[in-house]
This record gives structure tokens, C-alpha cells and sequence, in this order.
């Protein structure tokens, strides 16, 4: 239990420092850091359940992203400024350090092994941020629509 705590305080503490680095407005730096909070549980939930590292990232991606649309409509701001933030705790870099530490003192096999799964994990993050956009874009359309026909309908009983 007291692992979990650590978890979430420190991933909090990474959004929300990040966000006061980049300028966010002081309104949104608890939500910034409940977005990369909530990303990163997901995350650890996924590894501590043996999931890879690879999939934790795409599912903490997609609460990041599911978490910054929420938090977006409710302070009425733009949804990078909850995403960016949100990101920093799932980034691998110190697995990419690991890479290029390997590749400069010769450990060839263990470099190549490190920097595939950096690219993988940040591919997964890539995909996350993106089918959370696809998915967004269509329940926009979706209610757009149906507000419309909802208009329409009325107008013809008229």
C-alpha cells in the first residue's frame, strides 16, 4: 500500500514540475499532474500484472489522454496542456541512457536490446496519444450528428 502511494506522489510531483517548467496555467497544474498520475498507475498496474513494458505504456498513454480530454472540458483549455505534462512519467529515458551507455563502452547485445525497447515504448505512447485522438474526434462527430437529427426532428414536427 505504501509502495502505491510512493507511485502516485512522485508521478504526480513529475507532471505537475514539468508543467510549472513549461508554463501552464497555475489553474491546471493539479489536473496536469493527476493526468501523468493517472497514466503512470496504469502503467504499473499493467507491469505489476506482467504486462510489458510496452503495453503498460500504450494503456498509461490512453488514460493520460482519456484523463487531459476530461480535464480540458472541465477548466475549458486546450488538451496539449494536459497531455505534455501527463507524458514525462511513461518517457523512457533512462532506458534509452542504458542504450547509449552500452553502445559506447562496447556491450553491443545489451545496447541493441535496450534501444529496441525504448523505441517500442515510445512508439506504444505515440499509438496511445493518437487512437485516444481518433477515438475523441469520433464521439465529437458522433454527438455533432446527433444534435443535429435531434434539430431536425423537431423542425419536421413542427
Amino acid at each position: 500500500m505504501f509502495d502505491l502511494f510512493v507511485q502516485f506522489i512522485f508521478s504526480f510531483l513529475a507532471s505537475a514540475a514539468y508543467a510549472i517548467i513549461t508554463n501552464v496555467p497555475r489553474r491546471s497544474l493539479i489536473a496536469c499532474g493527476l493526468s501523468g498520475a493517472s497514466g503512470w498507475m496504469i502503467y504499473w498496474f499493467a507491469v505489476q500484472f506482467g504486462a510489458n513494458a510496452a503495453l503498460g505504456s500504450l494503456l498509461g498513454a490512453l488514460s493520460v489522454a482519456a484523463v487531459s480530454f476530461i480535464c480540458s472540458r472541465a477548466l475549458k483549455l486546450p488538451v496539449t496542456i494536459f497531455n505534455i505534462p501527463g507524458m514525462v512519467p511513461l518517457v523512457p529515458g533512462g532506458l534509452a541512457y542504458q542504450a547509449v551507455r552500452n553502445l559506447v563502452i562496447g556491450n553491443y547485445e545489451t545496447a541493441i536490446n535496450s534501444a529496441v525497447q525504448a523505441i517500442m515504448i515510445a512508439g506504444a505512447i505515440a499509438l496511445g496519444l493518437v487512437l485516444s485522438e481518433v477515438l475523441n474526434h469520433n464521439i465529437r462527430n458522433f454527438r455533432e450528428k446527433r444534435e443535429i437529427l435531434s434539430l431536425i426532428r423537431k423542425n419536421e414536427e413542427k
